[in-house]
């Protein structure tokens, strides 16, 4: 791995460094987030803010935010790929927050903040005597977002939880798997990017209603209730029949053909979501009497014949290639693509067109996918060094530089 600089620089490296930062554009260049989130779903929720505009401040601890050491691979020195991945756009201060010193500094800055997102375990901003009454009381402006594993009370309140923890309990590993194979974990941190993106919608409600009202609130998400909420059919289902639903592979569990196949030179995924679309395929594949088949003609036939159907169009899609039935499917309307690796799928031209890989100063990672007409998004720099920006934000805060430099000294500030 390449050499780092030192993550704490002198006072006029830290200022220039952190001027030379492109300025911030989009629709919430209003907003000020003060970061105390680490690992996923809080750190994507602010960078999701942050691209939109928001001037957000990453605030770590002494050791760091636990994902810089999430690797390899490793983009430099505690900057692993994965904490990479979530945290560009934010400038980045270092503060001992168990210190007394570190405590007062968080006060100063939610003072001037809009937005704080904190998954702490229950009870620490308490202990630190910031009890989301006092919150509410002393930073009347302040939305609070605050991220746990399932809440602070009831049955499993202020227990800890990971992404494929809450997977497995909230039936989502269940459904995920070959039908004869075991349950799976989803192959991204699913409960946690849908938690963090939640987090956006709730903030941006609450700032919505705070322009009525002049206050701030609590938002408060747990990934368990995440989870569940994406359990969509399948929970309808088990409400509409009490029969727990089973995994179905890649097929779909009420569409059919919905699901992979394979071309002379790989996987290919084929979607036909409505009787049109049904006959337009088999059209496609010259094999039109499937359309008046008795066994194929709905949606309810083709899923009673699932089996036999999967088989009469593997027979038929495996002398194709790939890119040759895409664009013959393409032009008769009938969803479908070739099953990508990561690296083919950022590599697709529409992918690139679109601006969903972005490359600044170094720095490369996937675009800003909410595109506003008049005021987009941008990715401006990458992830910064933990405590890049202690001096500039501090001093912005109205700190002297002898200040800054006692509350080094006494530790608040690590080095």
């Amino acid at each position: 791995m390449p050499e780092s600089s030192s993550a704490i620089l002198p006072a006029e490296t830290r200022e220039s460094a952190s001027e030379t930062l492109r300025p911030r554009t989009g629709a919430l260049t209003d907003i000020r987030v003060v970061d105390l989130s680490r690992v996923l779903a809080g750190p994507l929720c602010a960078q999701v803010l942050a691209d939109h505009g928001a001037d957000v401040i990453k605030v770590e601890p002494p050791t760091g935010d636990d994902t810089r050491s999430w690797g390899p691979p490793f983009v430099k020195d505690d900057h692993s790929a994965y904490f990479d991945g979530l945290n560009r756009n934010k400038r980045n201060i270092s503060v001992d927050l168990r210190t007394e010193a570190g405590q007062q500094l968080l006060r100063t800055m939610l003072a001037e903040a809009d937005v704080v997102i904190e998954n702490f375990k229950a009870g620490t901003l308490a202990k630190w005597g910031l009890a989301d009454d006092v919150l509410a009381g002393q930073f009347p402006q302040l939305v609070h977002c605050r991220i746990t594993g399932y809440g602070v009370d009831g049955p499993l309140g202020g227990a800890p939880g990971y992404d494929a923890i809450l997977q497995a309990l909230s039936g989502l590993m269940s459904i995920n798997g070959e039908p004869h194979g075991d349950a799976m974990r989803i192959g991204i941190p699913l409960v946690d990017i849908i938690t963090g993106l939640n987090a956006v919608n709730g903030i941006l409600m609450a700032l919505h209603v705070r322009h009525k009202t002049g206050r701030g609130q609590l938002v408060d998400l747990a990934l368990l209730d995440n989870a569940v909420s994406i359990l969509h059919p399948h929970a309808g289902k088990w409400f509409a029949t009490g029969v727990a639903p089973e995994r179905t592979g890649v097929a779909h569990p009420t569409i059919c053909p919905y699901e992979t196949f394979t071309c002379a030179d790989g996987p290919f995924f084929i979607g036909a979501g409505n009787d049109r679309q049904f006959r337009a395929l088999v059209v496609a594949l010259d094999a039109s009497d499937l359309a008046d088949d008795p066994r194929f003609v709905t949606n309810s036939d083709r899923m009673a014949n699932a089996a036999q159907l999967r088989d009469i169009l593997g027979g038929l899609v495996k002398a194709w290639q790939r890119e040759s039935l895409a664009a013959q499917l393409r032009r008769a309307g009938v969803p479908s693509g070739s099953v990508n690796n990561v690296g083919e799928a950022l590599s697709l031209p529409q992918v690139r067109h679109r601006k969903m890989v972005v490359e600044c100063d170094g720095y490369r990672g996937l675009g800003v996918p909410v595109k506003l007409a008049e005021s987009p998004g941008a990715v401006r720099f990458g992830p910064r060094d933990r405590g890049a920006d202690t001096d500039s934000v501090l001093t912005e805060l109205g700190l002297l530089e002898d200040d800054i430099e006692r509350l080094r000294a006494i530790g608040a500030l690590p080095e």
